[in-house]
């Protein structure tokens, strides 16, 4: 493992040669290249794609290498590639003795004629280009013996989702050799199409090029054929180079270029990349305090979608100004979307410690509203408004977001966004969407439109349409109502939705279904409730603040476990429902039908075990955790696919997924908080409930609340007698929406940070990551009580609402 990297994986002969698995490597502009562990394309998308209107319109020339070793006689195509099904060209298979990724950046391995041949390979930092170094190692090579490696490449000119059925005229022309800026000796060859260009270049030592003579290469793409997509392409192969080699070491770098920037020391080049992902890894331990594998190798799979959009800079909500970063939904086929870096935002940059780049998103976004709505790109095609949810996620984040940034000036601007974003949703944002006036809750939905995350559409066709008001919907307008109204409080401001907000949560109370112990997954005004079990209620119930009972949140979890959970993730409905569909194969129809009516989705297991940790049950959330975690090498190497087929649990769509990788990790990272032992600083020591006073706020103190309510759980600040900090603490908090005068409710384990205020004591009951109290927000404090007690006595608190 190379002194840098802080995690490595080793793959064997046989995991390395696997077809079926696909290394990503990335450039933060939202170009990548995709191949197997041995290189071998199997895609359309396999090879170098750049992105010239980052992150979009990204095209690919450069498909695979041609690399032949001679020794004297004898020789050997070190690479493969498929030119029909089961049919492959080279030895590339056969000679491989492994693949290893060091900090995800791999080096393959192989012995040929005597030689160990060593590739590795990098995208350089917003470059647009490939570099891919050799080291080749002839112990055996005798003094007079002739040894060359030959380089060249196979190559298209083409969008990265298409296939050419005829091959592309490309003209290849040698330029004069010259030094880098690092004094580096190159060769370059400049490979032209007719819609773009691309430069290979080499740097070797007795390198003699060779007159290119183009011929047409046939290929196969075994992933795209099991999607049911084009997978015979028409490419060029061309020899540029034959790169004489000698006894003992040998290094050269084959550098394909795809836009303007020039790599100009490529050895260079991977060590600073190399570098960068190392400090990845320590700022996600950091920021998390978990240092594990896991977090490792998900800190830096959540670098891949992290990009850069365009040149344009904009006002930063917080922190310096940022170049407008955005989110790619998932490789290899999104482009950047609306909901999907919202849902993704906390696991990609807070629980990586990068919440600047967390904040710089948000500003791409809030740049980007219209009429109340962040766009939706993610089928990379341009923006669109078919979403009622997205700027709801967005809503949610301004909060934690704005703490990380420290600075409480920031919360007039937040709080302005916000309520542009309310008033558009209750009047409108277009496709029948509106407040209900009769409760003060989002309907939505008309006649071929999916504004919902189930979005599926085929042929005009709205396989999951959820018009009316979908659970989880309505919990995002909860949630940023009750955000309306604590920034509002933090500037001393009257709400302005707050009568909407107390209709709302009064109103929420009808999704409750008694007759399966579910949450209905629509209401609709004119039609009956739709009662189908789905795990759109666990996104709801996992919001702060939504109105359930601590029975409601069993019963859920009871039913989501029998009828929903899988090894891999959730159901996307219940398979004992007659709508149900469990093919999520190759048949592009049957696929889509089946998106949202059975497939499994890996990043609802983020809402899941968010509700079995607030209930205690830590060991259930590891448990539901643990098959994600083996998935990282199975397919997407690092990463977490898209979804998995219902019955098979067989990976598909994407398999690098921004948000099935951003919930992974942090469920992760919380359930391994969770898991810590009671021995630790401030974790909870378990008491019975019989034992433990229950303590009342006094009707008759002039400040009777003993807490304030803040985004993400309980602010509790006590004037008491000095305390003892030494001790463990021992505190449960009742369910939220439970809490009034009087009432006597079923407590739960909470999460509890402290900080000691001169004589005050901050208790936190924090469910959400690295969250206390708003940046100029005003504590709550109660009057000193009569009776003092101490930290570990103190067990439920039953403030008056």
């Amino acid at each position: 493992m190379p002194e840098s990297a802080l995690h490595s994986h080793a793959l064997g002969p046989a995991d390395a040669r696997d077809l079926g698995r696909e290394v990503l490597l990335t450039d933060g502009l939202g170009g990548f290249t995709l191949g197997s562990p041995a290189g071998v394309p199997t895609r359309s998308s396999s090879g170098l794609n750049v992105a010239h209107q980052p992150p979009g319109l990204r095209r690919v020339m450069f498909v695979t290498a041609l690399e032949t070793l001679r020794v004297g006689q004898e020789s050997l195509d070190l690479h493969a590639f498929e030119i029909a099904p089961g049919t492959l060209e080279g030895w590339g298979l056969s000679l491989l003795g492994g693949v290893t990724l060091d900090d995800l950046l791999p080096t393959r391995e192989q012995l040929a004629l005597g030689l160990h041949i060593r590739r590795r390979s990098v995208m350089p930092r917003h470059s647009g280009a490939l570099v891919l170094l050799y080291d080749i190692d002839a112990p055996h090579l005798q003094s007079g013996e002739t040894a060359s490696l030959t380089l060249g490449g196979v190559f298209v000119d083409r969008e990265m989702q298409q296939v050419h059925s005829a091959t592309p005229p490309l003209e290849f022309a040698h330029l004069p050799a010259h030094f880098s800026a690092a004094r580096l000796h190159s060769q370059e060859v400049r490979v032209q199409g007719r819609a773009q260009a691309c430069r290979v270049r080499l740097y070797a030592e007795r390198a003699l090029p060779l007159p290119v003579r183009p011929l047409p290469q046939r290929l196969h793409y075994r992933l795209d054929a099991a999607r049911g997509a084009p997978d015979t392409d028409q490419a060029v192969r061309a020899a540029l180079w034959e790169v004489t080699l000698r006894p003992g070491a040998n290094r050269l770098a084959l550098v394909i270029e795809g836009l303007g920037t020039r790599i100009a020391d490529p050895w260079a080049a991977h060590a600073e990349e190399a570098a960068r992902r190392a400090a990845l890894v320590r700022r996600a331990w950091n920021a998390s305090g978990v240092h594990d594998n896991v977090v490792a190798t998900l800190s830096v799979a959540a670098d891949a979608f992290l990009v850069r959009r365009g040149e344009a800079e904009l006002p930063p909500l917080g922190g310096p100004t940022l170049q407008g970063t955005s989110v790619i939904s998932g490789y290899p086929w999104f482009a950047d979307g609306g909901r999907g870096s919202m849902i993704a935002l906390r696991g990609l940059s807070v629980c990586t410690g990068r919440p600047q780049e967390g904040l710089a998103i948000l500003e791409t976004l809030i740049s980007a509203l219209r009429g109340g709505l962040i766009p939706n790109l993610d089928d990379g095609a341009g923006t669109g408004d078919n979403t009622i949810d997205g700027a709801l996620w967005l809503a949610t984040h301004l909060e934690p977001l704005l703490a990380a940034s420290q600075d409480a000036g920031q919360v007039r601007r937040a709080l302005t966004i916000l309520r542009g974003i309310l008033r558009h949703h209750a009047r409108g944002t277009g496709h029948g969407s509106g407040m209900d006036n009769a409760d003060g809750l989002l309907i939505a939905g008309t006649a071929g439109s999916q504004l919902t995350w189930m979005d599926a559409k085929i042929h005009g066709w709205v396989v999951t349409p959820r018009h009316g008001k979908p659970i989880e919907v309505q919990a995002l307008w909860l949630a940023a109502l009750d955000t309306e109204q604590r920034l509002s409080g933090a500037l001393g401001e009257q709400a302005e939705f707050s009568g909407v907000q107390r209709a709302a949560r009064q109103a929420f109370g009808q999704f409750w279904n008694p007759e399966n112990g579910y949450f209905y997954d629509v209401l609709h005004p004119a039609e009956r409730p739709n009662a189908q079990v789905r795990p759109n209620a666990l996104l709801a119930l996992a919001l702060p603040g939504i109105p359930a009972t601590y029975e409601q949140r069993r019963s859920v979890l009871a039913v989501a476990a029998r009828e929903l959970l899988t090894p891999l993730g959730l159901r996307t409905l219940s398979p004992n429902d007659a709508a149900y569909r469990g093919n999520s194969g190759s048949d592009p129809l049957l696929r889509s039908a089946a998106y949202h009516q059975g497939t499994v989705w890996p990043w609802l297991s983020g809402a899941y075990t968010d509700l079995l940790l607030a209930q205690g049950q830590v060991a259930e959330a590891r448990a539901a955790l643990s098959g994600l975690l083996g998935h990282l090498w199975e397919a997407g190497l690092g990463s977490i696919s898209e979804v998995m087929s219902p019955e098979t649990l067989h990976p598909g769509g994407c398999p690098f997924q921004a948000w099935s990788v951003a919930e992974v990790l942090r469920a992760h990272i919380a359930i391994c908080q969770a898991e810590r032992p009671a021995a630790s600083p401030l974790a909870p020591v378990a008491t019975p409930l019989s034992e433990r006073p229950v303590v009342t706020a006094d009707p008759k103190v002039e400040h009777p609340s003993l807490f304030k309510l803040t985004p993400d759980g309980l602010d509790f600040h006590l004037n008491l007698e000095p305390l003892n900090l030494d001790s463990a603490l021992d505190l449960t908090a009742p369910e939220l929406a439970d809490w009034s005068a009087g009432q006597t409710v079923s407590p739960v384990q909470s999460n509890i940070q402290a900080r000691q205020d001169e004589d005050d004591l901050l208790l936190v009951v924090a469910p959400d990551l690295g969250r206390t109290d708003l940046p100029g927000q005003k504590k709550a404090s109660a009057t000193q009580l009569d009776d003092p007690f101490s930290v570990e006595d103190l067990d439920v608190i039953e403030p008056l609402m």
